[in-house]
């Protein structure tokens, strides 16, 4: 059932979901850096990951930091879909539920908001 899609499309398909970001939210982050990667290795079906700490987290210490890291698993996302049309919404929902992450937003509420 996977779907094959080239990787550019993929980073396409993940700019636009970036773009779904409304600006004012859009605005607000800061030292973080997306990556796509194929999968993780700890966890293949993992479809993305937030690593860094969140904006309700931070405090004086922060400053000078590495930047936080969204990574979305292209390959995780592929299999689990059936068509482009399914992968463009999945995309859209894994790198809203990972920037959510930086915004201190936990699994649980994701889950209740549609997003999980």
């Amino acid at each position: 059932m996977s779907v094959t899609m080239s990787a550019d499309r993929f980073e396409e398909l993940v700019g636009d979901a970036l773009d779904l970001i409304p600006p004012e939210l859009a605005r607000a982050i800061d030292n973080v850096v997306v990556l796509i990667e194929p999968r993780n290795t700890e966890d293949p079906h993992l479809l993305g990951l937030y690593h860094g700490i969140a904006l309700t987290e931070r405090d004086s210490q922060y400053g000078g930091s590495l930047p936080d890291t969204v990574t979305i698993y292209r390959e995780a996302i592929l299999d689990i879909c059936g068509d482009e049309h399914e992968v463009v919404q999945e995309v859209a929902i894994t790198v809203i539920h990972e920037i959510a992450h930086y915004f201190g937003i936990d699994e649980e509420r994701l889950h209740q908001l549609g997003w999980g």
